[in-house]
């Protein structure tokens, strides 16, 4: 099964510049306040965006791993547990003496409290007496990352030597050069460059940085994609990146007039002024400000000024701010300017000019979808605005107008605006063949048919949508069912002799940091990804499984290709509260495991940053209303407790649902996002197409949510008995009046 990748996050950033809200990095209460990682998030639900991402390098050579044999280690075996969710008791995680010694998980915690409290000289003492064990390098980590700007290139360079392959010593290169890049050190961040094999987003910015101020710009350039057009809040190091790319020798002329379009339309004073620069037509900034007060003023005076390419770049930056105020009010300016221009002669507005103006209005439009509800006159901007230079944020706001109206020949102009990659994925191959599949164009029709039979080889959101245009049904049962895969005795011993897994188990086993269990989880499942050893996986997540340590049992299967294993990946735990409950709020069981699985995947103890607690992640208000409509008295401890907060949950669905017309689709939209952005969302006359629906949902965190507890409710209803394929189950979506 073709699974969507959805790694959460492996080296989580210092609490300085750690992004919390996002990550799926859990907490338990003890260990955040002892060790500093101010986080209410630990074992999220994938409801949350990655702060960190996961990304698998391609390289075709994967060398083996050497086994980690502490001394007097022997490996524990364990029984497989069957499976039973009305009964579900989680086993604790394998243990051995090792980790109690001076060097192991004691010494890692009391090692902890030393680091919070900055205490050099006791790491120093915590180094000799762990060096050799499982949590060596921990101390080390912590006793350099207390100045990490004071550190040197070389003794960075020999933690990692000293314990290569390990998460922390990924954790400290990718540290050490986003430190040293934020210091305009450059020369220090190309020195350990190659050290960093797994970075995030500001990660990658910085190592770009340091190519870029030294000479290498082919190797700067590999950043180029992800930062250069965007007016998306990235990463500082990124948005630093981007404004000295500008003088990147690899940097065309036509890539700083594509840039500085954008910044025209965002307003961005200084790469305005040095791109301008460098394309020989600067732009004062005492222009900029004097628009930046009154847009108005310059349009009055536009038609007695020389069409000069200043002016060309400075109608745009007017555009930009007067569409910011009113997006309305624009389009009017706009309409006159050239309605008046086509009257002229010699034209003040180039072509352009008049077409990133559309733009300006198309984007500034879809940002104000859900105050003012959708408009095709934003299919129409971004039609007028058609030429060879769209971003990929343009585009795919294109792309959801488009969809949203039934604009299919639109459709198909907007994915081809984005970059071949791009295309390739499943999300803009299912929308070409829904495209494709309304041509009166029979050629056209087959070929939808045919990417749909494509897609249909996946188990992800546009799979299962791909299935049913086909007539293919989704079968648990060739994924394994509820059942449980078998583990030899070899591969449960492995699993303990790896140290990757060693270390996460016994940081579980521990009750230490979650943080650092599930850091050390998944930097050993992403090498074991690399190594092509699926066995291993299995092996790992069967073991995490048993324990109920489902969430990384979970998160192990969604981050492989090759391994299928439903009960592992969609585990149902509390079953028969899970039914009970759903059943007496009028709702289905499989869309409320859809639900809980996104929130929580099932960690009891989830608690996101905004309050939302429990398995259902239940608002302390929603806890409050549904205890009051129930007729009990609220307690926060009980609303949070497991059987409770699964009776809040499902009670709190079926409220969403029937005020929403009974559709899944706006009621899940809902739980996310609100009842009434969900109600927003909806047409304002006749029905739409629920994927439709979803695909122009305004916010990006809860479309996503949406396609995947859609996927996990297709999925459990196959599991439960209760098959239902998901177009059915999501329907139509009626007008909201």
């Amino acid at each position: 099964m073709t699974k969507p990748q959805v790694a959460q996050g492996i080296k989580d950033k210092n609490a300085k510049r750690q992004n919390i809200t996002p990550d799926r990095l859990k907490k338990t209460a003890l260990k955040t306040s002892v060790l500093g990682l101010a986080t209410a998030m630990g074992v999220m639900g994938l409801s949350q965006v990655a702060c960190a991402e996961l990304t698998w390098g391609s390289d075709s050579s994967y060398p083996q791993e050497g086994k980690y044999q502490p001394e007097s280690y022997q490996p524990q075996s364990y029984q497989p547990q069957s499976y039973q969710p009305d009964n579900y008791q989680p086993q604790s995680a394998p243990s051995n003496s090792s980790y109690q010694a001076d060097n192991g998980v004691g010494s890692f915690t009391a090692a902890a409290i030393a680091a919070e409290r900055g205490d050099v000289n006791a790491l120093y003492n915590y180094e000799q007496a762990m060096s050799g064990g499982l949590f060596a390098m921990y101390p080390t980590y912590w006793r350099m990352n207390v100045d990490l700007n004071s550190q040197s290139p070389a003794a960075v360079s020999q933690f990692v030597r000293q314990y290569p392959d390990t998460v922390m010593a990924e954790k400290l290169a990718a540290d050490f050069a986003e430190t040293k890049a934020g210091s305009n050190d450059y020369a220090a961040v190309r020195q350990v460059a190659n050290l960093i094999t797994n970075a995030d987003d500001s990660e990658r910015c910085a190592v770009a940085l340091g190519f870029n101020n030294g000479g290498d710009s082919m190797r700067a350039m590999a950043a180029k994609p992800d930062v250069w057009l965007t007016t998306k809040k990235q990463p500082a190091l990124c948005d630093q990146l981007a404004l000295e790319m500008n003088n990147n020798a690899l940097i065309s002329n036509q890539d700083r007039v594509s840039r500085l379009k954008r910044m025209l339309r965002k307003g961005k004073t200084g790469d305005i002024m040095a791109l301008s620069s460098r394309l020989g037509t600067p732009i004062p900034y005492s222009s900029l400000s004097e628009i930046q007060l009154n847009p108005t003023s310059f349009f009055s005076r536009f038609a007695r000024e020389a069409n000069t390419q200043t002016n060309q770049y400075l109608y745009l930056y007017a555009m930009g701010r007067l569409a910011e105020k009113s997006y309305r009010e624009a389009a009017l300016q706009l309409d006159f300017d050239i309605k008046q221009d086509n009257q002229r002669s010699a034209k003040l507005l180039n072509d352009d000019t008049r077409r990133y103006a559309y733009r300006i209005l198309g984007v500034q439009r879809m940002n104000h979808n859900t105050d003012d509800g959708f408009n095709v006159e934003a299919v129409d901007w971004f039609r007028n605005s058609l030429d060879d230079d769209f971003s990929f944020e343009e585009a795919e706001y294109y792309a959801m107008a488009a969809i949203r109206f039934s604009r299919w020949d639109d459709v198909v102009e907007a994915i081809s605006k984005m970059d071949a990659e791009t295309q390739k994925t499943n999300q803009w191959q299912y929308w070409l063949a829904r495209a494709y599949e309304q041509s009166s164009d029979a050629n056209k029709r087959n070929t939808a048919k045919k990417m749909y039979q494509n897609l249909a080889k996946s188990n992800e959101y546009y799979g299962l949508m791909a299935k049913d245009k086909v007539s293919q049904r989704f079968d648990a049962s060739r994924l394994g069912g509820s059942n449980l895969p078998n583990v030899s005795t070899a591969d449960r011993a492995r699993v303990m002799q790896n140290p990757h897994f060693a270390r996460a188990f016994a940081l579980y086993n521990a009750d230490a940091s979650r943080a650092y269990a599930n850091r050390e989880w998944n930097w050993a499942v992403k090498k074991a990804r690399d190594n092509r050893d699926d066995n291993l996986i299995i092996a790992a997540a069967r073991q995490a499984y048993d324990m109920g340590w489902l969430d990384r049992a979970i998160y192990a299967v969604d981050n492989t290709d090759r391994v299928d294993s439903l009960a592992l990946s969609h585990p149902m735990p509390h079953q028969s509260a899970v039914v009970r409950h759903s059943q007496s709020a009028g709702i289905d069981p499989a869309w409320a495991y859809g639900i809980m699985r996104q929130e929580s995947r099932f960690v009891a103890s989830a608690r996101s940053n905004v309050g939302a607690s429990g398995l259902m992640q239940v608002m302390p208000d929603t806890a409050k209303y549904i205890a009051r409509n129930l007729g009990e008295t609220y307690s926060a401890s009980r609303a949070n407790s497991g059987d409770t907060n699964i009776r809040y949950g499902t009670w709190y669905m079926g409220d969403i649902f029937g005020k929403l017309n009974s559709q899944p689709v706006l009621a899940t939209a809902g739980y996310n996002a609100g009842p009434n952005n969900a109600k927003r969302w909806q047409p304002t006359y006749g029905s739409l197409a629920a994927d439709q629906y979803v695909e122009s949902i305004a916010f990006p965190e809860t479309r996503n949510y949406v396609k995947h507890v859609m996927e996990n409710a297709t999925i459990y209803s196959s599991l439960l008995g209760r098959d239902q394929p998901i177009s059915q189950r999501m329907g139509t979506v009626p007008a909201a009046f």
